[in-house]
């Protein structure tokens, strides 16, 4: 892993939201921050003082009697005996700050007219938000006799009535598990019966690349599929989205549209007063085998958590557009779209589409557009991006970003310098943040400060969150040293952890905590990690993206952030191939940026350029295939998983996130040739 100098922000002014209300310190320095950090973590007093800071800035119906019990761990409670409510925070909380008539949410459809405008935007207010959450949450409860505590399924696109289904069923108590609506209809159903659910919210159809998909027909293939394990699906509500044909069962399908106008516009929904640690919702993760496992969060931790991390990591002021480019069916939409930017009164950008349509600068348009501030996106969408000249991109106005972070994947340095000087013209505060869907929010980045600022340095994941100890280890649990690779632990409990696993506590306790039992209650990221020598940490990827050379452990990120310093290649994906003498060799498929043509030389000259960059160990044996495209899911993640499946000739297993099966199928031919060039030696 490369590690550059440190490169100074240009001095801007910036609120420092690292610091709470009730601590004393001003970070305008490494040392400062150092001093700072100790502070919040010297004890487990330390540790709850500091989010109690945090507590104290939200509003509860009744105030917490404890801040942390860990008398179970790792089934740890925050804020206990306190009583608040999500859709309070985001809706009537912000009413009351005077943002009735402030728009929160700016909405553009995909679809463009001839002179490549967008044809659909809305603009919905707080006070919007307000009334026609309300009027949803009037109709599930008093129409679909939705309860306190029971769980409702979404399965819809990127449109408003998503994050306002959210908000009903958390005004009403009820829970959601939102599945992404790129998963196919076994996925859906799995996840509907495992939840418990007997109400689907759906959508007719969605544009997505100029086409529309029907999701109704997806929603009642897994209706069938429910109903062959004996789960029954009460009720499926269609929102109207694109007015195709969709087929109907009156007994069972509800428009939307139809239940919404019979409830008047003023009528008001009282908000559950929800405990601190009742469910807000439960959202699945998937790995290559098993079932998908339901994180399940609380509602008074997650709100404090997500209160300070966005207020630490976007600064959100009052004049702000704010745009997370995540779908609202990963974690990062649940947080940081919905609750955490509307807890703060932000002004927010949702798009439904793909990010290259009708051509890749569709987002610097809208950056120009809407005159974006504060821009967070994934490493992914970036490289993609880097593969079309520079042009295309510095032809809109980018200037207006002052903030301009990265979530999903580690960014591999090169990107982020692409980043940070074609869209951040070299003057945002931009990091590699990371977290998962189990944290519930934000665990490093880099944070704005006030006057001289904490250094940014390309690639790198920043500091952690004050209030949280960490520690990257090996597989006895000793620290490894500064610029080791180790594994990535969390060594103390925080506010937005998830509570359990859903209706599976004993998968929860293995999972994240069985690999160091005998060292304590330490959270197992599942990460590869260093940390350099100001304490930044460099996430090196999943701890299974490692492949073992003739005895040497290499990191994919590793080989992947190599390849893509080289002028030709757009993005790499580096994988691991079995081999009887050496373990694994290095399978490398690479997509080259416009201008350059696949041939023999430039593989060879590729290699040479491994072989510069890492080393011997990897070049000597490295393969290295071209393809047109890599197989990606919809939020834009590399399937490296299947890419290995493709190289052991292995099963595929769930492609549901896939976004195009034509990368796959390109990637299975291109190791075909491969595989004939490895026979020949």
């Amino acid at each position: 892993m490369e590690v550059k100098d440190p490169i100074e922000m240009m001095k801007q002014e910036f609120n420092n939201y690292i610091v709470p209300k009730g601590w004393e310190a001003k970070i305008e320095s490494l040392e400062d921050w150092n001093k700072f950090y100790q502070e919040t973590v010297k004890d487990k007093e330390s540790i709850s003082r500091y989010w109690e800071s945090w507590a104290e800035q939200i509003f509860w119906f009744k105030k917490w009697e404890k801040v942390l019990d860990d008398s179970n761990p790792p089934f740890y409670r925050w804020f206990v005996g306190g009583q608040t409510n999500l859709a309070y925070l985001c809706t009537d909380w912000q009413l009351q700050k005077g943002r009735k008539n402030k728009v929160a949410i700016i909405w553009e459809g995909e679809p463009v007219d001839e002179k490549g405008e967008p044809k659909e935007v809305r603009k919905l207010t707080y006070y919007d938000l307000w009334r026609e959450s309300n009027r949803i949450a009037y109709f599930l409860k008093n129409r679909l006799g939705v309860k306190k505590g029971e769980v409702v399924t979404l399965y819809l696109p990127m449109v408003p009535e998503l994050p306002l289904y959210m908000l009903a069923l958390q005004r009403i108590g009820a829970g959601h598990s939102v599945v992404f609506s790129g998963f196919s209809a076994e996925a859906l159903a799995i996840r509907a019966i495992d939840a418990g659910a007997r109400i689907i919210i759906t959508a007719d159809g969605v544009w997505r690349r100029g086409k529309i998909l029907n999701l109704k027909a997806i929603v009642d293939e897994a209706v069938k599929l429910c109903e062959k394990e004996g789960h029954k699906i009460e009720k499926v509500v269609v929102f109207r989205r694109v007015g195709n044909e969709v087929s109907w069962n009156p007994e069972r399908d509800v428009w939307h549209h139809e239940l919404l106008a019979e409830v008047p516009k003023n009528v008001v929904v009282e908000c559950e007063k929800m405990g601190s640690d009742d469910t807000s919702f439960i959202l699945y993760t998937s790995g290559t085998t098993g079932k998908p496992k339901g994180a399940q969060h609380s509602v008074g931790g997650y709100a404090v958590y997500l209160y300070a991390t966005t207020k630490m990591i976007f600064d959100i002021k009052d004049d702000d557009i704010y745009w997370c480019t995540a779908d609202i069916g990963w974690i990062t939409g649940h947080s940081y779209i919905v609750y955490g930017p509307l807890m703060h009164g932000a002004t927010e950008i949702m798009y439904e589409g793909a990010l290259d349509y009708p051509d890749p600068s569709r987002w610097a348009a809208m950056i120009e557009r809407y005159g974006v501030t504060i821009f967070y996106t994934a490493p992914t969408a970036i490289r993609m991006l880097m593969k079309y000249p520079e042009e295309i991109y510095l032809k809109h106005d980018t200037s207006t970003l002052r903030i301009a972070h990265s979530v999903g994947e580690p960014i591999n340095p090169e990107a982020w310098r692409w980043y940070f000087r074609v869209f951040g013209k070299e003057k945002t505060c931009s990091s590699s943040t990371w977290w998962m869907t189990e944290t519930g929010g934000i665990m490093t980045g880099h944070y704005p400060g006030r006057g001289k600022i904490l250094p940014l340095k390309p690639g790198t994941n920043g500091p952690i969150i004050p209030g949280v100890t960490f520690a990257i280890v090996d597989d006895e649990g000793n620290p490894v040293p500064p610029g080791k690779r180790g594994y990535f632990v969390i060594t103390s409990p925080w506010p937005g952890h998830l509570m359990t696993l859903w209706k599976d506590p004993k998968r929860y306790i293995e999972v994240y905590y069985g690999k160091y039992m005998h060292k304590g209650w330490w959270y197992y990221t599942g990460d590869f990690a260093m940390i350099d020598h100001d304490g930044w940490i460099w996430v090196l990827g999943r701890a299974d993206d490692v492949i073992k050379v003739a005895g040497h452990r290499i990191g994919t990120l590793e080989v992947e952030s190599a390849m893509v310093k080289h002028p030709a290649v757009a993005e790499a994906a580096c994988v691991g191939k079995s081999d009887p003498i050496k373990g694994e060799i290095p399978l490398i498929y690479v997509t080259l940026k416009k201008g350059y043509e696949v041939s023999d030389e430039l593989r060879d000259e590729l290699r040479r350029h491994l072989r510069a960059t890492i080393g011997p160990v990897v070049a000597s044996d490295a393969l290295i295939t071209f393809v047109d495209a890599l197989p990606k899911t919809r939020s834009g993640k590399i399937m490296r998983r299947l890419l290995r499946a493709v190289a052991e000739g292995k099963p595929l297993g769930d492609v549901s996130t896939l976004e195009s099966e034509v990368a796959v199928e390109e990637a299975k031919k291109a190791y075909e040739i491969v595989k004939a060039a490895l026979e020949k030696r």
